[in-house]
């Protein structure tokens, strides 16, 4: 059942003041519910074949799935929405996409994208973004902004692992390394979450052009305007030149007039619910921790330590 959501987006990618070529590609495809923003980077313009065939292979997956979405259930036998793993296996076979052409072709070796990508199911109400890199999505909801995304960046990294570190070692951690890009590894993890959309709400998908030159204070008070969202790009745009422009600029606004009032997840169908009963019923109580077992014969060099020797290095080199 359709909750009559009406959605409007537009979307605009500039080159900035510093930038040699525009490297940033943004899709809105509204026959297919589906909005991504690609920051592209590789020698050789590498950077702009990376975005563009990864938003290609966006939409072709999408296209190619309509039938059998629309003939599947809004959620799968386990609760999870059908359009999040849907996203999920799009962004997987971009990533799949890149890598191949970049390994065909000497030219686009070592070229990679991160990727923002919003999809939107009419029957549920709910908005899913997945995100590999620092693109981002934020939330523009009753006057109050929220990010949506989090960096896949070094930043983010040494804080899950060294939380205490100290600011000034923080500081010096160069702020343009991304830990997770589409076209570098075939076992790419996509952050993926579901949020339920309600009318009135605005939502922004960005480069890191677009964040590293504004402030989320200056962003909010654009979204907060009451106008259409082809101005509100332009003017995000306009914006983040003005304040130094250092890189292309990918800005995509999707506003929601139309959609539930209610800021509530609808719940899956009641015989999805009861397989969920029947399952947790046979289940044996007991947590179990992957890889537990392994624990003890674990040497000092484990794989959470090496980001922490990278970035010692880094920090030497660096001095």
């Amino acid at each position: 059942m359709s909750l009559d959501l009406v959605l409007r987006a537009a979307g605009l990618t500039d080159v900035g003041k510093s930038r040699p070529s525009n490297e940033d590609v943004v899709l809105v495809r509204s026959d297919l519910d589906l909005y991504v923003v690609c920051d592209g980077a590789g020698g050789h313009r590498s950077g702009e074949v990376a975005s563009a065939l990864a938003a290609r292979s966006l939409a072709n997956y999408f296209g190619a799935t309509i039938r059998r979405t629309h003939e599947q259930p809004e959620f799968d036998r386990f609760g999870i929405p059908g359009g999040a793993r849907r996203l999920s296996a799009a962004i997987l076979k971009a990533n799949q996409d890149v890598i191949e052409i970049a390994k065909s072709t000497p030219e686009h070796k070592g070229m990679g994208t991160t990727v923002v990508a919003a999809c939107f199911s009419p029957r549920s109400g709910l908005m899913h973004v997945g995100h590999v890199g620092d693109s981002r999505c934020y939330r523009m909801r009753a006057g109050h902004l929220e990010l949506l995304t989090q960096d896949h960046s070094l930043l983010t990294d040494v804080l899950e692992q060294r939380p205490e570190l100290d600011d000034t070692v923080l500081e010096r951690l160069p702020k343009n390394v991304v830990t997770r890009a589409l076209g570098i590894d075939p076992k790419l993890r996509v952050s993926l979450r579901s949020y339920p959309v309600v009318a009135g709400d605005r939502y922004l998908l960005c480069s890191d052009g677009l964040s590293g030159m504004l402030s989320a204070q200056d962003i909010a008070a654009v979204l907060a305007w009451k106008g259409e969202a082809e101005g509100i790009a332009q003017d995000l745009v306009t914006r983040a030149n003005a304040a130094g422009g250092r890189d292309n600029i990918a800005v995509l606004v999707i506003d929601c007039p139309q959609g539930p009032e209610a800021d509530s997840v609808p719940p899956p169908p009641p015989g999805v619910l009861a397989q969920l009963r029947e399952a947790e019923s046979r289940a044996d109580p007991e947590l179990l921790i992957l890889g537990i077992e392994e624990l003890e014969s674990l040497d000092a060099d484990s794989a959470s330590d090496d980001l922490l020797h990278a970035l010692e290095t880094l920090l030497g080199k660096r001095k």
